[in-house]
């Protein structure tokens, strides 16, 4: 899986933009707030069909025109692909696929993996258990279809069975109404949290590897999937998750919203036995990150033979020099995308952006 080229028009900083790139490393010098990331962005864009940024789409075009443009060329083991987004502040986004319009970003997911890492990826191990949750779905989703429109459905499903519980008078009509959503919803969660189980079990030994490598042999890291329905993950779930919800009614009509499911799952990540989200150092938590995203890349290539992108974004600032070697090596087996205010010694095709222009400086 190779990007090849890359065209943007009225993207962010960039008015106009046509650059090819290396199968291994390349590499995006300059100082702060020249485009570096923004490039990134519209990579990852044609990937994942949204930015790695909570922002609106119309805010990715540039600040005086109306219009944006994304047209990224990609390789795969048996065939090209062409990924265009027209962007518009007027209507909305449309996509193509090698010139045939697509009605749903679950048919663009896939297409193009990618992994994407940069400092602000703290909030992975750091922050809130949803940001656990969305590392897992971003993914599975790449590589399962089904997968994503479990969770667009299972999103429906907890949305209208939070709307009977906050907008109902009385228990007595809650209770008559609301097995038709529990039954959808336990059967929904299941599927949802045995594949999020899969997937942890499956990335486990290749993130222990990872962060025995980037830490020298030094860190013992531990992932333990927590699921949000309270129940055993058995042949049992869904007898035993129906169980709780109607255990939990009573306690959900008074908050107005559903307290268990797998809206609540989490992942516990523990180093040389601690927990590091609590107790880690932030060096410790950086690097916990970042192996998460490498062992992203061998899951990925484990289902789909390819190795998918790698984006990494200003991470060499935040890592020492044994660190920095060791992740550069690691990244050679895929094509890699980096992002720095000097070369560092890395070997690649090296870019230098000012001011939202290009020039290659070594090939």
């Amino acid at each position: 899986m190779k990007i090849k080229s890359l065209v943007l028009t009225n993207f962010r900083n960039y008015k106009s933009l046509k650059v090819d790139f290396s199968d291994k490393i390349n590499v995006f010098i300059g100082k702060n707030a020249q485009g570096k990331t923004n490039l990134l962005e519209s990579i990852f864009y044609c990937c994942i069909g949204k930015s790695f940024k909570s922002i609106k789409d119309k805010d990715i075009i540039n600040f005086d025109e109306n219009e944006g443009y994304i047209g990224l060329l990609a390789e795969r083991k048996y065939r090209e692909l062409k990924i265009e987004v027209k962007l518009s502040k007027l209507h909305k986004k449309n996509i193509l696929i090698n010139a045939l319009p697509i009605k749903k970003i679950g048919e663009l997911i896939g297409e193009i993996n990618v992994v994407f890492f940069s400092p602000s990826e703290l909030k992975l191990v750091r922050e809130s258990p949803e940001e656990r949750r969305k590392f897992m779905d971003i993914d599975i989703s790449q590589t399962n279809k089904r997968y994503f429109y479990l969770l667009s459905r299972y999103e429906k499903i907890l949305s209208n069975r939070n709307k009977l519980l906050k907008n109902s008078e009385n228990i007595d009509f809650v209770k008559e109404t609301i097995d038709i959503w529990d039954r959808a919803i336990v059967q929904t969660a299941k599927k949802i949290a045995f594949e999020r189980k899969k997937f942890i079990d499956e990335i486990m030994p290749y993130t222990e590897k990872a962060q025995s490598y980037l830490s020298g042999g030094k860190e013992e890291i531990k992932l333990n999937y927590v699921c949000g329905c309270n129940v055993k993950l058995d042949e049992k779930f869904e007898e035993n998750m129906d169980k709780l919800l109607k255990k939990n009614l009573e306690k959900d009509f008074k908050l107005g919203y559903t307290t268990i499911g797998v809206h609540r799952d989490d992942i516990d990540i523990f180093l040389n036995g601690v927990e590091v989200k609590s107790f880690g150092s932030q060096g410790q938590q950086r690097t916990v990150a970042l192996s998460l995203k490498l062992a992203e890349l061998e899951s990925m290539y484990l289902r789909t033979g390819e190795y998918p992108i790698l984006m990494l974004d200003d991470v060499f600032s935040e890592l020492d020099s044994e660190r920095q070697a060791r992740l550069l090596k690691f990244a050679d087996r895929t094509q890699t995308f980096i992002t720095c205010t000097d070369e560092k010694k890395i070997t690649g095709k090296i870019f230098e952006i000012e001011k939202g222009k290009i020039k290659t400086i070594k090939n």
